[in-house]
């Protein structure tokens, strides 16, 4: 009963905003093409998702306690449908950014939605293996936005396609609201005040202010990368055609999902022999950033392989909120995965724009983009990541265990 009345709904959601997120790195040559976009608009119009995404969150995190996470998502999913739609016959960069930006309104919910509905639902010694088993749903969404986004394109073109992508997000809220009953839980009798107050709670411990940097650096080099300018890459620095750069990101969409999967079993696995998650997560993230390495570098001979590392390690990202959620009560979840998805999303989309910022500042106009850009556009994002991995190791506050009357154990 948990698979098809809350696992399978919640996680066509997540699908569905996976595919939304990614479908521009494959798109973004005909955006180009036909409004004449330039690198720097390209960026800015595409991370337009993931500032919106990140505005919504912290209301997100006090709906998803008040009201829940099945009524949250059906709402949000109309902005989706409606974002998609805008989308799909939108004339102008401005027009692109509305519809984009109500798309990540709109899937702001799905992630944390699901999660949140894990921990109502499920035992908690399940909860890193179902939430790495969503993120590989929604690494099947980036998988259908690579290879059938393609085949889509070239036989109806990308603005029937978001048409289509708009009825689509409209039937999951549909059939999530018929098919996901109430958890008594999922919706408290505390006053909007209180629920809002715990926002500062979340705020306010140490280990919040530890992990938060490295998780935005990772997660923001991750999804900025991931949904945008790995096509272009592929395009402008490896010189791959079209079918070829569909056939790259399918396997940069198929590591992912195994990396969701794989290492949230990894992490539960070695959870119940001492091992922190933390430790997953690092080690993960030394292997990401090795990745990045190479794409810096523009070792094109081993592109396949380095994109394949990009998406396998670069998907520990999602043990952060597992490392935080469980440090809060039980009823702060929404508001700790949200009030950490601000910051992440947030640097998605200052990573999403600067690197769009930087290829731009060294293209020549009517000339495709600088591969010079790509790296040093690359190259400011692993740095990033780096200093977040020092601060990390400066600060004590993650090491210790927080206030046993307030906070549940990590494992």
């Amino acid at each position: 009963m948990f698979v098809s009345r809350v696992f399978i709904p919640f996680a066509l959601g997540y699908f569905i905003s996976q595919l939304f997120r990614a479908v521009n790195a494959v798109v973004s040559t005909d955006l180009v093409q036909e409004l004449s976009l330039d690198a720097w608009t390209v960026g800015f119009l595409t991370s337009a998702y993931f500032l919106a995404f990140a505005a919504a969150q912290l209301p997100v995190g006090i709906a998803l306690d008040r009201f829940g996470p099945r009524r949250t998502e059906c709402a949000l999913l109309l902005f989706a449908g409606a974002g998609a739609a805008i989308f799909s016959v939108a004339e102008t960069a401005n027009g692109l950014a509305l519809g984009r930006a109500l798309i990540g309104f709109g899937v702001s919910a799905c992630l944390m939605a699901s999660f949140h509905a894990f921990v109502l639902w499920a035992p908690s010694e399940r909860l890193q293996f179902l939430n790495g088993a969503v993120m590989a749903v929604g690494a099947a969404g980036a998988l259908t936005a690579t290879v059938p986004v393609e085949w889509a394109v070239a036989s109806i073109g990308w603005r029937s396609l978001f048409m289509g992508l708009a009825l689509v997000a409209l039937v999951i809220s549909a059939f999530l609201f018929a098919a996901v009953s109430e958890k008594p839980q999922a919706r408290k009798t505390q006053r909007l005040v209180d629920v809002t107050r715990g926002l500062r709670y979340v705020f306010r411990h140490k280990a919040f202010w530890s992990i938060a940097p490295f998780s935005v650096a990772h997660q923001g080099a991750y999804l900025s990368i991931q949904s945008l300018w790995a096509g272009p890459w592929l395009r402008d620095v490896a010189g791959l055609e079209r079918g070829a750069v569909a056939n790259q990101l399918l396997t940069l969409a198929l590591a992912m999902g195994i990396g969701f999967l794989g290492l949230g079993s990894l992490a539960q696995h070695l959870g119940r022999r001492g091992v922190p998650s933390l430790v997953v997560w690092v080690a993960s993230a030394t292997l990401f950033q090795g990745a990045q390495l190479g794409l810096v570098l523009q070792w094109t001979e081993y592109t396949r392989l380095l994109w394949g590392g990009f998406g396998l390690f670069g998907a520990a990202g999602m043990l952060s909120y597992v490392i935080l959620t469980r440090r809060y009560p039980m009823e702060m979840a929404g508001r700790v995965n949200t009030g950490l998805n601000v910051f992440v999303f947030a640097g998605a989309f200052a990573f999403q724009a600067g690197v769009g910022a930087t290829i731009e500042y060294f293209s020549v106009p009517g000339a495709p983009f600088s591969p010079e850009g790509y790296r040093v556009g690359f190259a400011a994002v692993l740095a990033l990541q780096v200093l977040a991995v020092a601060w990390l190791a400066i600060t004590s506050s993650w090491r210790a265990e927080p206030p046993s009357d307030t906070l549940r154990t990590d494992s």
